[in-house]
């Protein structure tokens, strides 16, 4: 019955355009070119409800091989005026180039957020909140401790199944952590009835503080929807905020917006490896550099994939045939280099963590150790990648030196125009703008690539409050936030003592984040 009644609604709806649009033919009025959207707005003029997903009008966009238009054909929260909306769209439309990062950030992940987006039956709106959360930087960290694409906190991301240790945080997983946030939207919409910006207001403020603002206004026989509302100001801002950006999207030549063309297929492939395997190894065996596995793979932190998983890498989608093939007919014993340490007398765990540069809980949990005791004559494996560089490059501190001046580089082998801009401290953006390249050109060994010298920039400095861990020392701690020991004394004179202490809080200045 609810069906017939939602196709009896359609019926009247397409009747009361056809009368609509004699009537504009009637006074020279240019009718609404996006049937959806005459669907959509008389419904709500009309009382009626209807289901924007029902709509199927714009098959003629939505089977476009454009990914940005495509996204737009899967647009369904109606357009509201709203001062707070105007506002945000305002700030948009002075920063076009914000516009124009954003899409180009967005590049090597948008299908698979809009698949995920589509296969939810969420809003197509919603492919565009890492914009909101993260300008689409799966690298980015928050003072709150978010991480990712989609700002996940640490708890609500652990409950998602995104693991966080040594080797991983799943939170920086494009892929895991897409499949994570639609799921969490698509539970927020169920709780709140399918209202979209209640789901919204709740992704940024919890459930629970949504929950109590209804309860108040319910109490009080006031309206219940969003507008309405008593919610944290951030909130009441991060709602217009996405709406706006949909706005502009949708609207893009009216507002004088430029949208890219991206063709709309998938730009890697997420393969199964089975078990744990060394960066540089599935570098050698997909043709590619290990800078171009970690841009798509944000979510490892060491050169390796980790070793209880998830055993799952992203590889270029013109490699990933050649990748499988190759894996398979790789020896087991080879997928990793290990290094062997004899145990001498006297030594202990985080002795030989600090010589090899990696953590107690990394040693542990290769060599399947229940606790921090060790016996002198036993081997232990530690895990040694064969590029000295074997962590990930969005946390390592450039040693490269900056150019200051126009100059040129000579291409070497195993280049990519990313890796050089990462090497340079540049981006790959302007590199191939200063060379009339695209981004996506094949260099050739010996090619010479025109520098100049890029904007000053300082990097900004955030203050984290770190607790100490069973293991842990300053040396550690300040191997992990690229920071020195006595910066550290310094920062915590007051409270540091003789020994460090599980459980303690340190602070600690970085632009990089623990992990």
């Amino acid at each position: 019955m609810q069906k017939f009644n939602q196709h009896f609604s359609i019926l009247i709806l397409l009747m009361l355009l056809f009368v609509q649009g004699c009537s504009l033919k009637n006074t020279n009025q240019v009718a609404n070119p996006d049937p959806d959207k005459s669907i959509i707005d008389l419904a709500h003029k009309s009382g009626l409800a209807i289901d924007p997903s029902s709509i199927k009008g714009s098959d003629r966009v939505k089977n476009s091989d454009d990914s940005w238009q495509y996204l737009i054909s899967l647009f369904a929260i109606p357009e509201i005026d709203d001062a707070l909306i105007e506002k945000q769209l305002n700030w948009y439309l002075a920063h076009p180039k914000y516009i124009e990062t954003i899409q180009t950030r967005a590049e090597p992940y948008l299908y698979n957020i809009i698949k995920q987006v589509e296969e939810k039956g969420l809003p197509g709106e919603f492919a565009l909140l890492p914009a909101v959360e993260s300008g689409f930087k799966a690298h980015v960290y928050s003072r709150a401790k978010a991480s990712g694409l989609w700002q996940f906190i640490p708890s609500t991301g652990r409950l998602y199944g995104l693991d966080q240790n040594w080797w991983y945080d799943g939170r920086r997983d494009v892929y895991a952590s897409t499949e994570a946030a639609t799921s969490y939207l698509k539970k927020l919409g169920g709780v709140f009835d399918n209202d979209w910006l209640l789901a919204l207001a709740s992704y940024n403020a919890g459930m629970g503080t949504v929950g109590r603002a209804i309860k108040r206004n319910a109490a009080n026989n006031k309206a219940t929807d969003f507008w309405s509302l008593s919610l944290p100001r951030e909130t009441k801002n991060y709602v217009p905020r996405l709406l706006a950006l949909a706005k502009i999207f949708a609207n893009a030549e009216q507002y004088g917006i430029s949208l890219k063309t991206q063709t709309h297929k998938p730009t890697f492939m997420a393969i199964d490896i089975g078990s744990q395997l060394e960066l540089s190894k599935a570098a050698q065996l997909s043709n590619t550099t290990v800078d171009e596995l970690f841009h798509l793979n944000p979510g490892l932190s060491r050169g390796y994939t980790p070793p209880q998983g998830p055993h799952r890498l992203l590889i270029p989608i013109d490699n990933a045939e050649l990748f499988k093939k190759n894996l398979a007919a790789l020896p087991v014993d080879q997928r990793v280099q290990w290094q062997r340490h004899k145990i001498k007398t006297g030594e202990n765990l985080g002795a030989i963590a600090r010589r090899y540069k990696t953590r107690i809980n990394a040693i542990r949990e290769v060599n399947h150790l229940p606790n921090n005791n060790i016996r002198a004559g036993a081997y232990l494996l530690i895990p040694v990648s064969r590029k000295q560089a074997g962590e990930n490059p969005f946390y390592q501190a450039s040693t490269a030196k900056i150019p200051s001046h126009k100059s040129n580089y000579r291409v070497k082998a195993g280049d990519s125009l990313w890796g050089i801009a990462r090497k340079l401290g540049l981006h790959s953006k302007d590199i191939a703008q200063w060379n009339k390249i695209g981004l996506n050109n094949t260099l050739s060994l010996g090619q010479t690539l025109v520098i100049r010298p890029p904007i000053k920039q300082t990097a900004s400095k955030q203050s984290i409050s770190y607790t100490v861990r069973s293991g842990d020392s300053l040396y550690a701690i300040s191997e992990k936030f690229n920071v020195s020991v006595a910066d550290l004394r310094k920062w915590n004179a007051s409270t540091l003592g003789k020994y460090l202490k599980p459980g303690q809080t340190l602070t600690v200045k970085s632009s990089q984040p623990a992990t």
